[in-house]
């Protein structure tokens, strides 16, 4: 059986497959396919046939569409019927699949699908050569056979449900705050929150918990970086930032963490639970004073396409 290739300007190459399954949208079945040519008709319009919710014909030029100058090919299009694509709300998306029944092997020619948009000033496409006539008239092929060949169409409708999401990335430079904290072992089991600072065009906060947040009271000291006003960000909006905290004790670093974290209104903290074990802390302290200095760069948002 001869292989072969067809080819457009939209899809340069698209291979044809063998399979038994026939085509579940339309099947077009030619007798006498040869009067064509004889009684000069340049082309068929099948009936209507449904698919997707919406009507649709296939259009056969037997010896190529004149406007494509490709006199040497089959053309197939599907054609939107009925009411205008922009009457129904706008564009529809498409994948397509052509077919011609190999009659002696029993198998379907089927090419692989693609995708295309019908809309208001495109309610027609098609594969201008889809198959040489040389080809298809090669009865070793099975495309004609006695004359009678059959040509098939699937119309699959893409209905998209799709959320999108757009990045903008920023240019910026980090904000350093710092934070005094006078009698940090005496404070107990309370959770602590700097003056809001701005980095970023946003406004943010630290937050210590002295002796540990509920998963950890009484063995570390838990340090967290808050996004302030994070419920007036839309939805689906994030702020991704880099930041730092460190832990200073009479201008000596103690302890220091950095991290990269998405904020959203759903997750407007993040930080560590384990900042520092409370031991450690003891173990460190002179006169129970401590500076803490949180360093926050903005990265980029993300906010949901319209």
């Amino acid at each position: 059986m001869t292989s072969f290739e067809t080819c457009n300007e939209a899809n340069p190459v698209v291979t044809k497959e063998t399979r038994d399954v026939e085509p579940a949208h339309f099947v077009l079945k030619i007798k006498s396919f040869s009067l064509f040519a004889e009684n000069k008709i340049e082309k068929h319009e099948s009936c209507e046939f449904e698919a997707g919710g919406y009507k649709w014909k296939l259009i056969l030029y037997p010896n190529g569409g004149k406007s494509q100058d490709v006199g040497d090919h089959i053309s197939i299009y599907l054609a939107f019927s009925g009411s205008s694509p922009l009457q129904l709300g706008g564009p529809i998306h498409v994948a397509v699949r052509f077919s011609l029944y190999d009659q002696i092997r029993d198998k379907f020619f089927t090419e692989q699908e693609r995708v295309t948009r019908f809309h208001a000033f495109k309610a027609e496409w098609g594969v201008p050569r889809y198959m040489p006539l040389q080809t298809f008239r090669d009865r070793s092929n099975g495309f004609l056979v006695d004359d009678t060949c059959v040509f098939g169409a699937e119309v699959f409708v893409i209905k998209s449900s799709a959320v999108g999401e757009c990045l903008t990335l920023k240019k910026t430079t980090s904000y350093t705050h710092e934070w005094n904290i006078c009698r940090l072992s005496s404070l107990g089991d309370i959770c602590l929150y700097s003056d809001a600072f701005t980095a970023g065009d946003y406004k943010w906060k630290v937050l210590l918990y002295p002796r540990g947040d509920s998963a950890c009271r009484g063995e570390n000291l838990s340090a967290f970086l808050s996004l302030v006003d994070s419920d007036k960000l839309a939805s689906g909006q994030k702020v991704n930032a880099e930041y730092a905290i460190r832990l200073k004790r009479q201008c000596e670093e103690v302890q220091s963490k950095v991290a990269t974290s998405w904020f959203s209104s759903s997750k407007f903290e993040w930080g560590w639970r384990s900042f520092m074990p409370l031991k450690t802390v003891c173990k460190c302290q002179t006169n129970d004073s401590w500076l803490i200095e949180a360093e926050v760069k903005v990265l980029g948002t993300t906010s949901k396409l319209p």
